[in-house]
């Protein structure tokens, strides 16, 4: 009985302490409203970014967890959305208004690209406070009107939004290195244009600075080469989208989009390979041969004496052909393109590739031969590979047909050069090797290689003295 009785007076206790702190709270903390107060500082905004009365604060407090939403509706009913069920803890909320809007349309209006977000038109509004408490409970609102005047509404537009070419090989081989992507506005604005990705990475693009200043009105031009004229890899092979993002002073925006396809893309490497054993360009002497010359001119064969490795100077009597021979070795992860003559060409002295209707091309590589007494540099050059060694791809647009050497392959290049200038004060004289990636460069690693003494006999068959 007596163990009973504690039980009873326990509960008796706890129940009382329950109606004591019930009690307490609803002393301290009465049955407030979820909205308790709303209000913009002022009642009208001119949003034209002039500095005076641009934006207005609204202050709002919230006495339990809630999704708030701020909606402005217009005489025609039309309602435009500023915060859209953003979840609040309990607690007073400021959020200045400048009068921009999420993006809309107006009724028979049509607008290049997407608009982001807008200002709204000059008229007065009725603003919306609606909040919806978490917990399931009434939703509570709370209204005011705002009027907007002097407003500067007008959109950046960008009415022009081009990407040429839009699939493009960035790998410096020439053929669609690079894109362009052509931006026009209509109203001064922050400008910016980037690469997404599937992975949401962004890749912002440098604008051309030609005579424009960066977000003035009228034609943007965004040049692209993937990067690779600054020796770094391209973005990966795929389809990316192109971003051309506008906003103004009073903070519209409008975006437009586009597709850009990255495919080959990567920087290449190829060199001269160094051999283990020997010199790395070999040089030789073939007698004169009017077989190598003229319309049907044939191929001359590649050296091939074993003494052809020796370090020596050559000796070449005057009209006679110093041939040459070496390993073009692409170590990089992309083809590299070609141009002719093929290997076993041979030139006479005074030749140049173009006199053989073999003109230089922007990105392709060729295997080059200078001597001192050159009138260019690298006036005599060859495919960096026989046709077997080469991969042809035509190209549907333009008609034409390219010749790669493909990424992790070798091929030996060689050619000959009939020496009928003798030059007193520069025999005997150097001649050399280059590879040559034509209107990019010629990098250390691949001018100069293999230099040897070059001496022309005279047709006495004496040497000449320099």
């Amino acid at each position: 009985m007596m163990r009973l009785s504690i039980w009873v007076m326990g509960l008796v206790a706890l129940a009382a302490l329950a109606v004591v702190l019930l009690g307490g709270r609803l002393l301290l903390n009465p049955d407030l409203p979820l909205i308790t107060a709303a209000a913009f500082s002022t009642d009208t905004i001119t949003p034209n970014a002039d500095g005076s009365d641009d934006v207005a604060v609204f202050s709002y407090s919230l006495s339990q967890t809630a999704h708030i939403s701020i909606l402005f509706e217009n005489a025609g009913g039309q309602t435009f959305t500023f915060r859209s069920a953003e979840r609040r803890a309990p607690g007073d909320y400021q959020v200045e208004f400048s009068g921009v809007v999420a993006g809309f349309t107006l009724p028979d209006e049509t607008i290049q690209g997407e608009v982001l977000r807008r200002l709204l038109p000059e008229a007065t509004y009725t603003w919306r406070l609606v909040a919806e408490p978490t917990d399931g409970g009434a939703i509570a609102e709370m209204t005011g009107e705002l009027s907007i005047e002097a407003a500067d509404s007008a959109l950046p537009e960008i009415t022009t939004f081009t990407i040429s070419p839009d699939i493009f090989t960035p790998n410096q081989d020439g053929i669609f290195d690079r894109t362009r992507i052509n931006v026009y506005l209509e109203k001064e604005s922050k400008l910016t244009v980037y690469l997404e990705g599937a992975d949401g990475q962004k890749i912002y693009l440098s604008e051309r600075l030609e005579g424009r200043l960066p977000g003035e009105p009228g034609r943007h031009d965004f040049d692209y080469d993937g990067g690779v004229d600054l020796g770094a890899d391209p973005p990966p092979d795929g389809t990316y989208t192109v971003v051309a993002l506008a906003e103004d002073a009073e903070g519209q925006q409008v975006r437009r989009t586009g597709t850009l396809t990255i495919q080959d893309g990567g920087d290449p490497q190829a060199e001269i390979a160094p051999q283990a054993v020997g010199v790395d360009v070999v040089f030789n002497v073939v007698a004169y041969d009017p077989r190598y010359f003229g319309e049907d001119a044939q191929l001359v064969a590649p050296p091939h004496d074993p003494q052809d490795l020796s370090f020596l100077a050559i000796n070449v009597p005057l009209g006679d052909l110093l041939v040459f021979k070496l390993t073009i070795d692409n170590y990089g992860d992309v083809p590299i393109r070609t141009s002719g003559p093929p290997p076993g060409t041979v030139y006479e002295q005074n030749q140049v590739a173009a006199s053989l209707n073999w003109f230089d091309e922007s990105g392709a590589w060729r295997v080059g031969l200078d001597c001192d007494t050159a009138t260019r540099d690298y006036p005599w050059r060859w495919a960096v590979g026989a046709p077997d060694d080469l991969v042809a791809i035509a190209d549907p647009s333009s008609g034409n047909t390219y010749y790669y050497l493909p990424p992790g392959k070798q091929a030996v290049v060689w050619g000959a050069v009939r020496m009928t200038n003798l030059v007193e004060g520069r025999n005997p004289q150097k001649c050399w090797a280059g590879l040559i990636h034509e209107d990019v460069e010629v990098s250390d690693r691949n001018s100069r290689v293999g230099a040897r003494d070059i001496e022309l006999i005279d047709p006495s068959g004496q040497a000449s003295s320099s």
